[in-house]
């Protein structure tokens, strides 16, 4: 089967938004540890956390949002510990499970940080773009995602054997 090259357009958006994303990612990050002493990961972990009411998550399904492996969630999370930003608990009823929970430090490190990463988020992206821009990208990323959800279900099916012989 011959390859679907790309052609000159489709190059231009293909190389413009993974370089866009890579440089934007990179000074996003560059302002909120400048501005708060927190990583992006950091801010990641403590914005899920702050996400449900009781401001815990299991390990296993953080690792998930986060596309990480547990064993590298849980070195970090080790890291954040010792900050003070979040603690462990064991899993009720599941002995090898581990529920992540937000400290007061954590829920004042990200209430801090916030409006200087929103700023920032703003001023390197946001504002540069009209509000029929912003839609449209939004609609393009919700397009892709439910494509890649799909892709990753598919992956993480069983088999199906009705058809073995």
């Amino acid at each position: 089967m011959e390859p679907r090259w790309l052609d000159d357009t489709e190059f231009r958006a293909w190389i413009g938004y993974r370089r866009m994303r890579l440089l934007l990612d990179a000074q996003v990050s560059r302002d909120l540890l400048r501005d708060s002493g927190l990583s992006a990961p950091d801010y990641d972990v403590l914005s899920a956390l702050t996400s449900t009411d009781d401001h815990r998550w299991r390990l296993t399904k953080l690792a998930d949002r986060m596309l990480w492996s547990k064993s590298r969630l849980s070195r970090h999370l080790s890291r954040m510990e010792q900050r003070g930003l979040v603690t462990r608990e064991g899993a009720e009823g599941d002995g090898r499970g581990a529920v992540i929970v937000l400290t007061e430090g954590g829920l004042r490190a990200i209430q801090e940080a916030a409006p200087d990463h929103v700023e920032s988020v703003r001023r390197h992206f946001i504002d540069l773009l009209s509000e029929e821009q912003v839609r449209t990208l939004g609609d393009i990323a919700e397009t892709v995602l439910a494509h890649l959800r799909e892709e990753r279900e598919e992956e993480d099916a069983p088999p199906d054997l009705t058809d073995a012989g």
